[in-house]
C-alpha cells in the first residue's frame, strides 16, 4: 500500500459561497482556511494547491465573542524607528474594509511562505452581497449548521 500523493494536474477545484453574516470570526476564518488548503478532501497533499475556491459575501456582518470588538487590538510597523501602529477590531469593523478583519483571520491559520500565499488567492472576502463570481456557479456552504457555537447567540 502505497502513500496517495496527488499532482498538480490531477487537483479539481470546486467553488464555495459562504455568506458570513451573524457567524464568530475565528471560528468561520478556520473552516475558510481548512477549504483553502483542502484538508477537508480525501485527497489531501500538503505540497500541493488542491483546496477550493472560497467566496465570503456580508464579511463585515461578522462578529466576535466577548469583548474582542472592542478590546482586540491590530498592530503593524511602518519601518521607522517607533513606528508602532495599532488598530482596534473596532475601528477596522466601521472603517473603510471591515472584509480585512476576516481576510487576516484567515491569513493567521494559512502557513506562510509560497504555498499559503497562493492559497490565499483562491480567496475572495467582499463586505456586500453582492459579488462578480456568479459565471462560476458557486455551491453554498451553510457554516451555521456545522456548529451551534458558529453563530453568535444572544
Amino acid at each position: 500500500m502505497a502513500t496517495f500523493s496527488q499532482k498538480p494536474a490531477e487537483v479539481e477545484k470546486k467553488w464555495v459561497i459562504i455568506d458570513a453574516e451573524g457567524l464568530v470570526v475565528g471560528r468561520l476564518a478556520s473552516v475558510i482556511a481548512m477549504r483553502l488548503r483542502g484538508k477537508h478532501k480525501a485527497t489531501f497533499t500538503p505540497h500541493v494547491d488542491d483546496g477550493d475556491n472560497v467566496i465570503v459575501i456580508n464579511a463585515d456582518k461578522v462578529v466576535f465573542t466577548g469583548k474582542k470588538y472592542s478590546d482586540k487590538v491590530y498592530y503593524w510597523h511602518t519601518g521607522y524607528a517607533g513606528g508602532i501602529k495599532e488598530r482596534t477590531a473596532r475601528q477596522i469593523m466601521e472603517g473603510r474594509f471591515p472584509e480585512r478583519v476576516l481576510e487576516k483571520a484567515v491569513e493567521r491559520m494559512v502557513p506562510r511562505g509560497p504555498l499559503g500565499r497562493r492559497q490565499m488567492k483562491n480567496l475572495r472576502v467582499y463586505a456586500g452581497s453582492n459579488h462578480p463570481h456568479e459565471a462560476q456557479q458557486p455551491v453554498a456552504l451553510d457554516v451555521a449548521k456545522l456548529n451551534k457555537k458558529n453563530v453568535r447567540s444572544a
